[in-house]
């Protein structure tokens, strides 16, 4: 795909989905958009755009294919793991210490998709703090996502594959694949559409989690969100990216190295 054809994707999806491709890596999503029009067996993207302006189905799939919604629990056990055993009992003691009458912690999933690593903090703080209410929150920009997050699958099974057997028939309900999480545990994460690079993030996060998401934007754009992620970070807080999403000088935007994939706010 030449850079002419290109710009005029860019025009028509953001017309027809109002998602702005300009903060990804051009060449990257050029590959993903010339893999999607070969698969769609039509010739140009002039038909592929008439096809789908009648195609409500289509124009989904097209959307979901856009925002890149791969995803599973527990992705990156190991760090997990390190989540687990290190950063979340220095979130709970911190939040002890500060004197919160509940101790609760502020998580945030960005980038969320359709569930499953706000499902997996979940479980996790459940099996850390039984019975204690923490404040989950989950975002996405992806509306067709989110719908399935908030009904709670489905599931396949490589997505669930880090599930443990004593966690599955506890958090899911009997039967699949597909597979689905129970109605309690839904209820501990509170879903929401949000675009990372246009609107306003909260305030005082424990934790963020963004994994797997910042890879496909551009380094202008990665610099806005890693400063944006700092400012919604409590002093203290910490952001869990993903495994290939090193921070290069992390002080800039604020933020200390504390493990691989992990830094701190000063």
């Amino acid at each position: 795909m030449n850079q002419e054809d290109y710009n005029s994707v860019k025009t028509r999806v953001m017309q027809m989905m109002g998602i702005n491709l300009d903060p990804y890596k051009d060449e990257q999503m050029k590959r993903r958009l010339d893999s999607w029009l070969s698969r769609s067996g039509l010739a140009s993207w002039a038909d592929y755009f008439l096809k789908i302006k009648n195609d409500e189905n289509e124009l989904k799939k097209f959307r979901d294919y856009l925002t890149i919604n791969v995803t599973e629990f527990f992705r990156d056990a190991e760090r997990w793991l390190y989540l687990r055993q290190n950063v979340i009992p220095q979130l709970l003691k911190a939040s002890s210490a500060s004197g919160k009458v509940d101790g609760a912690l502020h998580l945030w999933s960005a980038g969320c998709s359709i569930g499953a690593e706000p499902f997996s903090l979940a479980i996790m703080m459940d099996e850390l703090t039984p019975g204690k209410k923490h404040n989950i929150f989950a975002s996405d920009l992806d509306w067709g996502a989110l719908n399935k997050a908030k009904s709670g699958g489905p599931f396949m099974v490589d997505e669930i594959r880090n599930v443990s057997p004593v966690e599955k028939s506890t958090f899911f309900k009997p039967g699949g694949p597909p597979f689905y999480v129970t109605n309690s545990l839904i209820q501990k994460v509170t879903f929401k559409e949000l675009n990372l690079l246009q609107d306003v993030f909260d305030k005082n996060y424990d934790l963020i989690v963004c994994r797997n998401v910042v890879i496909y934007f551009t380094t202008e754009t990665k610099t806005m969100l890693y400063q944006k992620f700092r400012d919604a970070l409590r002093p203290g807080g910490i952001l869990f990216v993903g495994g290939t999403e090193i921070i290069p000088r992390p002080q800039e935007f604020g933020l200390k190295s504390t493990g691989f994939s992990f830094y701190v706010r000063n």
